[in-house]
Parts: C-alpha cells; sequence; structure tokens
C-alpha cells in the first residue's frame, strides 16, 4: 500500500542569508528611530527652552519681574514652551528606547553591562529634572494665563526659578552627561559612531560632569550633541551582525 508523503518541506539556507537580510533589515529600521527621534527630540528642546528661558534671570531687579509677569507677551511665550516641553521629553524616551533596541540587536550580550542599564536610569532622570525644572520657571507665566488670583511677589517668581535652575543646571545637566557617557560607550562599541565623535562625545560629557555653571548656552550643549549621533545613525545605519 503507499501512503501519501505530502510536500516535502523547503530547509532554510545553508549560508543563513535569509537571517543576514532580516537582521540587517532590523538594524536599519532601528537605527532610522533612534535617529528621527533624536532629530526631534533636539528641535522641541531647543525650542521650548528658549521660550521659556525668556523669564527673568535669578539677578533681575523685582522691577524687572514685575513688568514681565504683568506685560502679557513675553508670560504667554513662557507658557508656550511649556506646553513644547513635554514633547521633547517624549522624543528624549524614543530616542533612548530606539538607540537600546539598536545596541541589543548590535550586540545582543550588552544588557549584561552596568552602563546599559545605567543608560536608561541617566535619561529617564534626565527627563524627570527637565519637567519639573521647567514646571518651576514656567509656574508664574501659567498662573497669570489660567487664574485671576492676585500674582505673587518677585521673591515667590525669583524663589520658583532658584529651584528651576538647581534642579536643571545641577541635576539635569549631571544626568545628561552620564547619558552621553553611557551611549557612547555602548555605541563604540558596537562599532556605530566614529572614533574621533567618540572622543568628542567623552569630553562633552565630562564637561557635563564637571560644569558649574548656569549659563543658557550649557542647555544647547546635549540636544546638539543628541542631533549629531542622529544625524550619525542616519546617515552610517548600521548593516553589519556583531562587530
Amino acid at each position: 500500500m503507499r501512503v501519501p508523503t505530502g510536500r516535502r518541506p523547503v530547509s532554510a539556507p545553508a549560508d543563513g542569508s535569509a537571517g543576514a537580510a532580516d537582521q540587517r533589515r532590523a538594524l536599519e529600521d532601528h537605527a532610522r528611530t533612534a535617529g528621527w527621534s533624536g532629530v526631534v527630540f533636539a528641535v522641541l528642546l531647543v525650542l521650548g527652552l528658549v521660550l521659556v528661558a525668556t523669564t527673568p534671570r535669578l539677578g533681575a531687579s523685582d522691577a524687572a519681574y514685575t513688568t514681565f509677569y504683568t506685560g502679557g507677551g513675553p508670560a504667554t511665550l513662557s507658557v508656550v514652551g511649556l506646553y513644547i516641553v513635554p514633547f521633547a521629553g517624549i522624543a528624549c524616551l524614543w530616542h533612548m528606547v530606539g538607540t537600546r533596541t539598536l545596541l541589543q540587536v548590535r550586540r545582543p550580550g550588552s544588557w549584561t553591562e552596568t552602563r546599559h542599564w545605567l543608560h536608561l536610569a541617566a535619561c529617564v532622570i534626565f527627563v524627570c529634572m527637565l519637567f519639573v525644572s521647567v514646571a518651576c520657571v514656567g509656574a508664574i507665566a501659567l498662573l497669570t494665563k489660567f487664574s485671576d488670583a492676585p500674582l505673587p511677589g518677585p521673591d515667590v517668581a525669583r524663589a520658583l526659578n532658584s529651584v528651576g535652575y538647581a534642579l536643571f543646571f545641577v541635576y539635569g545637566v549631571r544626568a545628561a552627561g552620564m547619558y552621553m557617557l553611557t551611549t557612547t560607550g555602548l555605541a563604540s562599541a558596537a562599532g556605530l559612531l566614529p572614533r574621533p565623535l567618540v572622543v568628542l562625545s567623552y569630553a562633552v560629557a565630562a564637561l557635563l560632569l564637571v560644569s558649574t555653571t548656569f549659563h543658557p548656552a550649557i542647555l544647547l550643549v546635549f540636544p546638539a550633541w543628541v542631533l549629531m549621533v542622529s544625524i550619525v545613525l542616519l546617515v552610517r545605519r548600521p548593516t553589519g551582525g556583531n562587530p
């Protein structure tokens, strides 16, 4: 009696070309996600911080604080910045997750390294510090737009600004520096960044870690670095397997 054998299964290519193609496609997709989300983060963060930074500085006079919060227009810009910064934080988290996924596809064993988890913690801490500090700096401007209550005195506005500056310039900037250090180390080990950019990244990260300035220009260092790394990921998409 003849037994039907059915269709013979097709074996996978011996050279693993299909698997290599899938891995290449995954690497390109994750590099694209990390790159574009980093570009969006850098643009939104700079725009939001520039608008929020229109508030008077810590050394401004009481008259400057009073004029700013009763003038209408400048305070409105600060409120607009308050609503832009959360989207920058979302894009930052998206960039971080995209970068981590890319690194894990490139180096599957990277999750066992300490810096792999410091990378995650540093980004989350930075976003938290960003949100809280910007909320403190823009709190009085928000009050002028959504409440008819009497405005607090200049001392209250200056105190809130001081808290916001401390949270961002003292804590947030260092979290950003740690994120740069861990990202650079992981990406360098994975062969994703050119050597000159690795050296520059370590130098800039060290600058943020030891910085004691409250000058607003320091706020542009981190988004500029993220933009630079994102452009590299978009232009030099990884196509190989483990380095």
